[in-house]
């Protein structure tokens, strides 16, 4: 991949990695998760979609509305949901890495849907490897109690569905510039997620410090790094842009253990080894993406079926 890919999957990697311990503050502050997801999409949409506008580059989904809706179900509304209601019962570092399961169910759930990302030999062991850092994880450090584990297990059912939106983008949105489909997608979301804003507002005007985490969450966390994820993912294929799922919990923990004086078992340690050393396997052992004529026609010009996220 090219210096300009790394930097941006490392600044979207410290964004995302912030976005755990952001949420678990504005949790602590009594607000409720619908009301955490519908302000951090529009806070998103505020950013990327006057971009998106200017630039015209909304314009290619016309006629797409209903796989607009789907990708921001997909990819926003039901992972941020799960991974809200999951941090009630789980410390923001394991959050961040039951999350980098994503590039394992990629591989799963790709072997079935797009052939091109059926992988073998060593990228075969990796998904092995990572899986077994996901078991280690659950059955080691979040065998506390019954909490613990559904939240756990919400958190890496997100990671499923950050699996299939990329996916979904790269085969239903093609041609559609990235801050198009981040910020139609944002602005969708925050319309679908409005009711339950309005159903559970919050109960008090959030203290400065929790305004400011989620003014950062939703600018920044959510809509500059979307608009950096879908960048990546015209440029190197979802499967490669993956690779930022194990890239962030580092940054989780970072966060965690500075800010919010969080500890980690040696359960979670040997998992989070497991999980990035077999999404890194997963990820690398992927063939070089193929690249698509800049004349070929709209339909065409996404990422080439190659190693994806």
């Amino acid at each position: 991949m090219s210096r300009r890919a790394w930097l941006l999957m490392a600044g979207i990697a410290a964004l995302w990695g912030s976005s755990y311990m952001f949420i678990k503050l504005a949790l602590d502050d009594d607000l409720s998760a619908g009301a955490i997801v519908c302000l951090r999409a529009a806070l998103g949409a505020a950013v990327l979609l006057p971009l998106a506008l200017r630039a015209g580059a909304v314009a290619g989904l016309r006629g797409r509305a209903r796989w607009l809706v789907l990708v921001a179900l997909v990819q926003v509304v039901v992972p941020f949901l799960l991974i809200t209601v999951g941090e009630r019962h789980v410390a923001t570092a394991l959050a961040g890495i039951l999350v980098a399961a994503a590039p394992l169910w990629t591989t799963l759930v790709a072997a079935r849907f797009d052939h091109a990302e059926i992988l073998r030999g060593w990228g075969a062991v990796g998904v092995v490897v990572g899986i077994v850092g996901v078991t280690l994880l659950f059955g080691v450090d979040l065998a506390g109690s019954a909490d613990e584990l559904l939240g756990g297990a919400m958190i890496l059912a997100a990671a499923l569905c950050y699996a299939i939106g990329p996916l979904l983008v790269k085969h239903r949105l093609a041609g559609v510039p990235a801050v198009g489909v981040a910020g139609a997608m944002m602005a969708v979301s925050a319309l679908l997620t409005l009711p339950l804003l309005l159903a559970a507002p919050p109960p008090h005007a959030p203290s400065a410090g929790v305004a400011a985490g989620l003014v950062v969450l939703g600018a920044g966390s959510t809509g500059i790094a979307f608009l950096w994820y879908y960048t990546v993912i015209r440029e190197v294929g979802p499967g490669r842009a993956s690779i930022v799922a194990y890239l962030a919990p580092p940054f989780a923990v970072l966060y965690g253990t500075v800010f919010l004086d969080e500890s980690l078992g040696l359960g979670a340690i040997a998992g989070i080894v497991l999980i990035l050393a077999g999404s890194w396997l997963a990820v690398s052992a992927r063939p070089p993406l193929r690249r698509v004529s800049r004349s070929a026609p709209s339909r065409s010009s996404a990422p080439a079926p190659a190693r994806a996220r």
